[in-house]
């Protein structure tokens, strides 16, 4: 899967290309997703937030718009992400579900996430697109 991360630290870095393990093409940006930085989005699948930078529901359509369909955030939190905007237009958004958990950990569930998705599965637990599937997720009795 094509993704893009931005404003990523340099040590969050090095934990998403531990994770990643070369399985996902992502380009690391370390300027945040702004109207001037939008455009390095085109053409990528995923988006992957890292902190809880604020997504408007305007940077939701237009990030829909140049092709984005999913959005990992590496916090457990989703009230940075405007979800009833990301439901409406068709987004699918997955979280970290968990609150405790080291840098690698959250990288991990992050890749996860990309890799369910890549598959064509839900992200189980993981999942805050306001819908109900069928397929579940299980994860380890540590982070349930």
């Amino acid at each position: 899967m094509k993704a893009i991360a931005y404003n990523i630290s340099p040590q969050d870095k090095e934990w998403l290309i531990q994770a990643n393990f070369k399985k996902h093409d992502i380009t690391i940006i370390t300027n945040s997703l702004s109207a001037k930085t939008l455009a390095y989005a085109a053409g990528k699948e995923a988006l992957i937030l890292l902190n809880e930078d604020p997504l408007s529901a305007n940077q939701l359509q237009e990030l829909k718009n140049i092709g984005i369909k999913y959005i990992a955030t590496g916090s457990y939190l989703t009230d940075h992400i405007d979800l009833e905007k990301a439901r409406q237009i068709g987004l699918k958004i997955a979280n970290v579900p968990f609150e405790q958990g080291g840098s690698l950990e959250i990288m991990q569930q992050v890749i996860k996430n990309l890799d369910n998705w890549g598959a064509g599965n839900c992200v189980g637990e993981a999942c805050c697109c306001q819908k109900t599937c069928g397929i579940k997720t299980q994860f380890p009795e540590s982070h349930a």
